[in-house]
Parts: structure tokens; sequence; C-alpha cells
């Protein structure tokens, strides 16, 4: 080897495919699990990622789900007082709470009919799955190659 491929070999490294150069099997497994170590923290970063995105939705979803169930009892207790007043007195005070009642328990029907839809949009982190397949499937084929 000359003065200029000596030269260019130590600019390779340990990289060099020379005969003489080549790595050894414990750099190429020092690589392998380095990349290994690499590719599981940006898996563990992508799962973060996506499950405070997923987590802020269920959150919203689940707050608007308890404002309908609040909305419900009270419009349950509603209907009770105008059962309550049917029975005590024929009055038109229990078509007042009737009607009241009515129309908190149509709120609470929206509300947890928005809640609901919310909640089905909350999903797997998707993206993490499948990237963690794909690595899967390059670390099985890296003692092949």
């Amino acid at each position: 080897m000359d003065s200029a491929g000596r030269e260019a070999a130590g600019q390779l490294g340990s990289y060099s495919y020379g005969a003489k150069n080549e790595r050894s099997i414990g750099d190429v497994l020092r690589d392998i699990a380095t990349n290994i170590q690499e590719m599981v923290r940006s898996e563990i970063r992508l799962a973060r990622v996506e499950l405070t995105e997923q987590g802020q939705k269920f959150v919203t979803a689940a707050r608007v789900l308890a404002i309908g169930a609040v909305v419900a009892l009270y419009g349950v207790g509603f209907v009770l007082l105008a059962g309550l007043f049917a029975l005590e007195l024929v009055l038109p005070a229990w078509a007042a709470a009737v009607i009241l009642g009515a129309v908190l328990l149509i709120g609470a029907g929206i509300a947890v009919s928005a809640g609901l839809h919310r909640l089905k949009e909350v999903k797997a982190p998707v993206k993490t799955m499948q990237t963690v397949k794909e690595d899967a499937l390059w670390i099985k084929e890296q003692p092949k190659s």
C-alpha cells in the first residue's frame, strides 16, 4: 500500500474494508447493540409524544362526560321532583318541573353524546407500534447479513 492508500485507510479508521483492517466481530456486535439501544430510546420518545397527545384527548372527553353525568343527575332529580309534585298536588308546578327536567336530560344527552364521540377519537399509538414492528424485523435480519 502506498502512502496515499495508507492515509485514506487512516481516515476511514475502523471502517476500512481492506484485507488487513477488517472490523472485528466485537466491534460489529458493539455497533449493533448501540444501534438497538438508540432505536429503543427513539421508540420510547415517540411513545411518550403519542401518549401525551392521546392523553390530552382522553382528558377532554372525560371532562365532557363528567359534565354530562352531572347534568343528567340534575335532570333525574327534577324528573323525580316532578313525579313527587304530580302525586302530591295536581297543580301546574309539576308541569314546570317536568319541562325543566326534560330540558336538562336533553342537554345531558347532547353532552354525553359529544363526550363519547370525542372518546372514540382516542387511539392507540399507531406510529410507535408500526416502527416497533419494523425495528423487530430489522433486528431479526441482522444476524443473517
